[in-house]
């Protein structure tokens, strides 16, 4: 919890910077005092909160994540594998709630931090992870292409990426994903619905929570 909170304190500033429309640069300047940040790694590395960047909740959230995955998986060498992705994969979910986005760099980045060091633990489930990837992005990719689908580009990457991620595990651990991820989006669609507050639903920090699920499982 300790990682989880220190490593999460870094956070809000990054997302708050790659928080925007796509094919728009990352912010030069906060987006609430519109004081400009400095040049190089001072202008994105920040700890704590920080202006038009979001409070706690990032290093808090993350402290719960590293906790969880911690007390599930005991010392095993595939827990600092997702500790380490788990900081893309917060990220994400920060920009998906912020913006609809999730920018494809570091969708690559959450499944080269986990897969490599996962295939050179399990070499043996390599080809099962591929084919979870490709089956479920294939399947994404479908959905999205029809009319009124919901889904977008960087979501049917994700879904690929996490996929393959949990391919090691087994597809039991893909089900669970992708089930807690429609489950959660299906819930609050029907709840936004009932309430009449129709709005668009990131579907990124859905299957992000999935994926937790699926590997503390």
């Amino acid at each position: 919890m300790l990682f989880g909170a220190a490593a999460g304190a870094f956070l809000p500033r990054i997302a708050h910077r790659l928080t925007v429309p796509f094919g728009t640069p990352a912010r030069s300047a906060c987006g609430r005092c519109g004081r400009a940040y400095p040049a190089g790694a001072a202008g994105w590395i920040h700890a704590g909160p920080a202006c038009g960047a979001g409070g706690h909740w990032p290093s808090v959230t993350f402290a719960l994540a590293a906790g969880v995955l911690a007390a599930a998986l005991g010392p095993v060498p595939q827990l600092p594998v997702h500790l380490l992705a788990a900081i893309p994969g917060l990220l994400l979910a920060m920009i998906d709630l912020g913006c609809l986005r999730l920018p494809d760099r570091l969708v690559g980045m959450f499944a080269l931090a986990g897969g490599i060091p996962l295939a050179l633990l399990a070499p043996d489930r390599i080809v099962p992870a591929l084919a979870a990837g490709l089956l479920v992005g294939a399947a994404y990719l479908a959905i999205a292409l029809l009319p009124g689908h919901g889904l977008g580009l960087g979501d049917v990457k994700l879904g690929a990426a996490l996929a393959f991620l949990l391919g090691f595990a087994g597809w039991p651990a893909v089900a669970v994903c992708l089930g807690t991820a429609h489950l959660l989006n299906g819930s609050i669609a029907a709840w936004l619905l009932v309430t009449r507050k129709g709005r668009p639903i990131p579907f990124g920090p859905a299957l992000l929570v999935g994926f937790l699920l699926a590997t503390a499982t």
